[in-house]
């Protein structure tokens, strides 16, 4: 079987290289004779590609013009669009004897329309572009959906009927692992001097629905209960909005931000944190969930979206914007040994559940049984 993967722009999603990347690995392990070819549209996010004038021409016309015009001048039996914002090459390719399938990691701008104000000079423009590329899903022969709620989103908002959609989770790599406690011990010190702090980790982007307000207040209410806190913040910067309460609340002390680490990095800090701190609105999956689970560090997240479908009964979930049930979760925690080591055991195990073989797996059959028919 000829199977063509179209992915993202390399780097400007990292959880979308991290899905194709072992998606790609794990096809070759399951079907290695299988021809697997990859194509990408090049770059127009790298500084020395920049157009003074014309960066938001330049991405449009390779997003929606040159990008899909290569990608349907290749010979295959199976298109795999990894990302459904490029669902609109579908389009293109139902002029071909091809079988085409879209992976769907989250409808989320139809929930939260806002987020497109901070990645675009031109929100209006890049939300009528982002929804002509999703309803290019429903041309599609099939869609992979990353969780059962993101497949329940694109069936109610797309009326993609349920019979074209599967849910396929993601998987954790098995890089994500406990590391030896003398390793921890040293990690620990490098990024907290203080050995009494409970530390908590928040990690990914600061839009809206990551719930970054709510953090900061319960912050202040664990001060207010003498508890020695710390937060970790990895991925973005904090908005404008975000660090005005930082200033406001006196939380400066509180917080250390990281930044974006390497992978070896996100590693030591997933292991020398206390607890991934995640309560966000909504989420296509939550791969930093499953992450620090296979570190064996224990999770507090939402009962919203496909979280409880990530974590099952492994974490503490929480209403969002409950402060409160996040503290009283945080302090439950920080007092009780047995519990916190009860959740790195349910945790480890809940995430030896989630394989990109067995992705890879699930995936192929698709492949074939579209094939066939």
């Amino acid at each position: 079987m000829k199977v063509v993967i179209v992915r993202r722009e390399p780097g400007i999603a990292l959880s979308m290289d991290v899905y194709a990347d072992n998606l790609v690995a794990g096809l070759k392990a399951f079907r290695p004779n299988w021809q697997i070819t990859e194509i990408a549209p090049e770059s127009w996010s790298k500084q020395e590609n920049r157009w003074r004038s014309g960066t938001g021409v330049r991405k449009y016309y390779e997003r929606l013009w040159r990008h899909p015009l290569a990608v349907s001048r290749l010979e295959g039996d199976i298109f795999h669009i990894i990302d459904h914002s490029n669902a609109h090459i579908v389009y293109w390719l139902k002029q071909k004897n091809c079988n085409v399938i879209v992976t769907c990691h989250d409808l989320v701008q139809f929930a939260y329309p806002e987020i497109l104000n901070d990645q675009s000079r031109f929100p209006t423009l890049s939300m009528a572009s982002w929804k002509y590329s999703v309803e290019g899903m429903k041309s599609a022969d099939h869609i992979i959906a990353v969780s059962a709620h993101t497949a329940k989103d694109v069936n109610q908002i797309l009326a993609i009927p349920k019979e074209r959609i599967t849910a396929v989770p993601n998987g954790v790599e098995p890089y994500f692992r406990p590391l030896p406690s003398t390793e921890v011990v040293a990690i620990r010190r490098h990024y907290e001097r203080s050995p009494a702090a409970f530390c908590l980790l928040n990690v990914g982007s600061n839009h809206q629905r990551k719930n970054i307000p709510t953090i900061l207040k319960a912050l202040v209410m664990l001060r207010d209960r003498g508890v020695a806190i710390k937060l970790w913040k990895v991925g973005d910067e904090f908005t404008l909005e975000q660090q005005s309460l930082i200033e406001f609340h006196h939380l400066e002390s509180m917080i250390t931000f990281i930044g974006k680490p390497d992978k070896a990095a996100l590693l030591d800090i997933y292991n020398a944190a206390d607890v991934l701190l995640a309560p966000s609105l909504y989420e296509g999956f939550g791969l930093t969930i499953l992450e620090a689970m296979a570190c064996g560090t224990p999770v507090i997240t939402s009962n919203v979206s496909s979280l409880p479908e990530v974590t099952g009964a492994a974490a503490i979930l929480v209403e969002p914007l409950d402060v409160e049930a996040i503290v009283d979760a945080i302090c439950s925690l920080q007092q009780d040994p047995v519990l916190h080591q009860s959740y790195i055991e349910q945790g480890l195990a809940r995430a030896k559940l989630f394989s990109w073989a067995k992705s890879a797996e699930q995936v192929a059959e698709i492949y074939e049984t579209l094939k066939i028919s």
